[in-house]
């Protein structure tokens, strides 16, 4: 997976425009333009770095650009996605049985000391 995906996403508008194609399955340039307050060449520059992050197609017809998401490294994202949370899971339930491990620990003593009284 590019390392660029995720600075690409680093940016809200760009986080837009992907969710406007997820929408809409597929946009012209101008009318993505039209959802936001800035320069058509500025989302003209945020299209182009989704392009070179390989997150979104383009393709002409006529005198427009459509774009469309590409699913391919949208399910590569998620992929990558899951298998970092799965690992994390590990972690997390590893840390959680330290932690519990230590509780029983710490409790065993002041319930010896209960039994003598």
């Amino acid at each position: 997976m590019p390392n660029d995906i995720f600075s690409a996403l680093a940016d809200p508008t760009r986080r837009s425009i992907m969710e406007m194609l997820a929408d809409n399955n597929e946009l012209p340039a101008s009318e993505i333009h039209n959802n936001f307050k800035v320069s058509p060449q500025a989302i003209s520059q945020h299209l182009k770095i989704l392009r070179e992050a390989n997150l979104i197609h383009v393709e002409k017809r006529a005198q427009q650009r459509i774009y469309r998401i590409n699913t391919d490294a949208m399910v590569e994202l998620e992929e990558w996605s899951k298998s970092m949370r799965h690992r994390w899971n590990r972690r997390l339930d590893a840390l959680d049985a330290v932690l519990k491990a230590e509780m029983k620990k710490t409790l065993k003593p002041h319930n010896d000391q209960e039994e003598f009284n």
